[in-house]
């Protein structure tokens, strides 16, 4: 009988205090990555079975890996199992992140060990932080004719403060996921929903449009970073068996907050004008700033010193100083300065791959086309023979996030159960008998069910709105183009995590990246191409477009991924050439 576990004490103690995980059967647990083993005390990640270091590939290790398991149970046996782990945490005066010693929740040395309620909580509020940055888009869609209005420019000139808006949210996240690397998760939530704060109460206070585009762009930028270091904290606390409906969750804010947040716009804006909907995300974004501040450690696993760094004491105690010395000390920080600046933008490269950019396309694509039905509801519905006011059009923002909220709470566990399945069918098992997961094996009907079902629902909904239909009926298309495009957004974030595991933020930046300049030309575009061609023949455009290269993509993941990230793996984490010991 295994002893009773405590529970996990939400304070944390100052001296190491053990706290329970809570977590149950660890035969099946799987690692970081697929194809790698748990991470080491300095933060990198082994190969599976620690294959790795001997430059052996991926295939060789497995059959090692599971021979080596044959040898230790009698055939026809389950994997053993090991016992459960405590988290151990971290002295509140050596917690790390910006005011790290004032969290209600402790720092642990190894997230994956906080007990699955304390995970559950982090990932909502997380997923919450992240709402902020699409409702900061999404609310102003009822809103713009009358910003139009009260700056007497065009409906087009006012879109630009939506469009300009995501492509800040494009580029951003390069920066802010590569701070998080350096500085940690939780200095970058508190560093940036302060500044989110500042440019809403600025934002609000706007006196002509070009100022509020420009600050829109700074207010842009300042909420992307959870889109990208949102996903990275998911994939910290959470193992590969669990974190595809963990990311489900984590990915309902961004994409619940389009649907929430036009209905908030919509009264706001009808009941006190349009600067209310920037007052209001102001004092939202406020209460998550606190919220961050008392319940969100840092989840970053702890990077220990290269071994390839001499000492920082090497120099002769008591040596003179030394002038040459002292000036490159000042040129060594004005060239990490400038690194600091174009440093970032090395996740661009990352685009070279295959399996990055195919997946990261499937997910842009859905998503620009979300932004050409977001924009067009406030086109069709607002003119005849609708004629819906603005609180009204709102409202018609529930029937997708009700797709959304649907596939998050379904897709997620769905993609986990079709990866455990693809991985006891091939029996892949490491030396300790835990499964091997690959992310390539959430690519499957899942897969080819969403790239079909949103592009479908897309032109449901285009041709029922141009016709004038009954509103309920483009809802129901909404519904199921919520449903397909969010299976494609959370399984393509998880799969990226994965990809890149020793900086699972970084190839999330390159989602956002490209997913977001595809969302600014849909803001851009879509009501000059409702104007010229109507709703019917834009979503029809967009639509098949979406299907033939989406199912493309799908195809060549399918048959290439496996073969795309075994190469990736090479190129990204070349074995060690020294020797082991």
């Amino acid at each position: 009988m295994s002893p009773e576990q405590p529970s996990m004490d939400p304070i944390g103690a100052d001296n190491g205090t053990q706290v329970s995980t809570g977590t149950q059967e660890k035969s099946e647990e799987v690692q970081p990555h697929s194809s790698r083993g748990p991470e080491s005390k300095d933060g990198d990640v082994f190969e599976s079975a620690g294959e790795q270091e001997k430059g052996i590939e991926h295939g060789d290790g497995l059959k090692k890996a599971a021979s080596k398991r044959e040898s230790q149970s009698e055939p026809g046996t389950q994997p053993p199992s090991t016992s459960p782990r405590r988290a151990q945490s971290v002295p509140r005066s050596q917690r790390r992140g910006l005011f790290g010693r004032f969290t209600l929740i402790p720092e642990v040395t190894n997230p994956h060990d906080y007990n699955n309620s304390i995970k559950w909580m982090m990932t909502i509020v997380v997923a919450l932080s992240a709402a902020t940055s699409s409702m900061g888009s999404s609310i102003f869609y009822p809103a713009l004719s009358t910003v139009a209005s009260a700056f007497d420019t065009t409906p087009t000139i006012a879109n630009l403060s939506l469009a300009f808006y995501m492509l800040a949210m494009a580029f951003t996240p390069m920066w802010w996921s590569a701070f998080s690397e350096k500085l940690g998760r939780r200095t970058i939530y508190l560093l940036s929903f302060a500044l989110f704060v500042i440019f809403s109460v600025i934002s609000a206070i706007s006196v002509n449009i070009a100022m509020l585009i420009v600050i829109r762009v700074l207010y842009g930028g300042a909420a992307a970073s959870v889109q990208a270091v949102g996903a990275g904290t998911v994939a910290d606390i959470w193992e590969p068996r669990q974190r595809g409906r963990a990311m489900g969750i984590f990915y309902l804010g961004p994409l619940c907050g389009p649907g929430v947040a036009p209905i908030i716009g919509g009264a706001l804006t009808q009941g006190f004008g349009w600067r209310s909907t920037l007052w209001f995300l102001a004092i939202f974004a406020g209460v998550l700033f606190v919220i961050i501040f008392l319940c969100l450690p840092e989840t970053l696993m702890k990077r220990g010193p290269s071994h390839s760094q001499p000492p920082p004491n090497a120099q002769q105690q008591g040596a003179e100083p030394n002038p040459k010395s002292e000036n490159r000390s000042i040129v060594q920080k004005i060239t990490g300065l400038v690194a600091g600046v174009f440093k970032p933008m090395v996740v661009l490269t990352y685009m070279r791959y295959p399996a990055i950019i195919v997946s990261v396309y499937s997910a842009a694509i859905a998503f620009g086309s979300l932004y050409v039905i977001n924009i067009s509801l406030e086109v069709s519905f607002a003119s005849p023979p609708y004629n819906f006011t603005t609180i009204e059009v709102g409202l018609l923002y529930i029937a997708p996030t009700l797709g959304y909220a649907s596939a998050s709470l379904l897709g997620g566990r769905w993609a986990d159960y079709i990866m455990h399945r693809e991985a006891v069918k091939a029996k892949r098992y490491d030396a300790d008998g835990k499964l091997i997961y690959l992310p390539e094996d959430r690519v499957k009907e899942n897969f080819w069910l969403a790239a079909s079902l949103y592009p479908a629902g897309m032109i449901w909904y285009g041709w029922t709105a141009d016709k004038g239909i009954h509103w309920i009926v483009p809802c129901i298309a909404n519904f199921f183009f919520g449903i397909g495009s969010m299976l494609v957004f959370s399984s393509v974030t998880t799969m990226l995590t994965e990809f890149t595991p020793k900086k699972s933020s970084a190839g999330v930046a390159v989602n956002n990246l490209v997913r977001n300049i595809l969302a600014c030309v849909g803001a851009i575009v879509t009501q000059p191409l409702v104007n010229a061609l109507g709703t019917g023949w834009t979503c029809t455009m967009v639509g098949l477009f979406a299907w033939v290269t989406g199912n493309a993509a799908v195809l060549a993941l399918k048959t290439q991924g496996h073969k795309w990230r075994v190469t990736m793996d090479r190129n990204l984490n070349p074995p060690d050439p020294r020797p082991s010991t």
